[in-house]
């Protein structure tokens, strides 16, 4: 009768933990990524959007409403917005009073604004109790969760000293073997293990950056290897191109469209989007000056 009694009373309690309601501010990649997590554990989601309508990608199960629809189901307000939005939470104030407010951001750069984003939030809302979380983590760690440790290589050996000068075999060796450290550098920052340790500037810098490197390495390590022999017909068999260079097709084009989207015109108008700017939106009060400085600054540097 006790065990039965226990495991009544547990099921009473996750049945009740289940009918607790968590409200979301934003329809981004970590909010929805988040979102996903916490209806796995149970929690009941409710996001809050400035285009209900138009929010897709969400998790089944999840309910989309207005902000101020959606803040009113709930005490507890994840903030998954960007800092530049953060205006229309002052026309939220009586509704978020005596609220939880939990402010996920982080800034592109250290030291951007004179006071942290949480300290900012508690500003507009100071009504509401403001604290920092879920910061330290990205939504990919959130998304693959222990799938990241099954990634497997695989490596092709061919003869290192076919090149016909002295320098393409150096080159060849060199960019080889750093090509293939950075590799295996990126194996095994993709292990949870290794992953779950550091934070999302060093996973972001590794993974992105590093990874970029790498393909260029070893994307030059097979141009050094062919040489002269990429445009020689006489080292085609039957005037068709060798392995290695079916192989660059991929990589090249991967390089050339990541060239053109780092330029200042192109990057700088994505950065705004993935930030939420809209081309016909209308700012809110205390964001209009912001994004007018912003337009100005972007601007002046195009």
């Amino acid at each position: 009768m006790e065990k039965t009694s226990a495991y009544a009373s547990a099921f009473t309690m996750n049945s009740s933990e289940k009918q607790e309601t968590v409200c979301i501010f934003g329809t981004g990649d970590f909010g929805r990524s988040l979102a996903l997590k916490m209806l796995q554990c149970g929690y009941s989601i409710v996001f809050g959007s400035r285009n209900p309508q138009k929010s897709s990608l969400l998790p089944n199960g999840a309910e989309v409403l207005s902000y101020s629809e959606a803040a009113r189901k709930s005490d507890i307000i994840i903030i998954a917005v960007h800092r530049e939005h953060y205006g229309f939470l002052t026309e939220l104030t009586e509704v978020l009073k005596g609220k939880i407010l939990i402010d996920i951001s982080n800034n592109l750069k250290i030291n951007q604004y004179p006071e942290s984003n949480a300290e900012y939030l508690a500003q507009l809302v100071p009504s509401a109790h403001v604290v920092k979380a879920f910061n330290t983590i990205s939504a990919w760690a959130l998304q693959s969760g222990t799938l990241d440790a099954n990634r497997q290589a695989t490596a092709k050996r061919e003869d290192p000293f076919s090149t016909s000068t002295a320098w393409l075999n150096d080159s060849y060796i060199a960019l080889g073997i750093l090509g293939f450290f950075l590799f295996v550098l990126l194996g095994i920052t993709s292990l949870p293990s290794v992953s779950n340790m550091v934070n999302w500037r060093e996973f972001r810098f590794v993974q992105s950056k590093l990874g970029y490197l790498t393909l260029i390495l070893c994307t030059a390590h097979t141009m050094v290897y062919g040489g002269r022999r990429f445009l020689s017909p006489s080292s085609l068999i039957w005037y068709l191109p060798s392995a290695y260079i079916i192989a660059l097709i991929i990589p090249c084009i991967v390089l050339v469209i990541k060239f053109i989207l780092i330029l200042p015109c192109i990057d700088n108008t994505l950065t705004r989007i993935r930030q939420g700017w809209e081309r016909n939106a209308k700012p809110t009060l205390n964001g209009e000056r912001y994004l007018k400085q912003s337009s100005v600054h972007m601007d002046s540097e195009l």
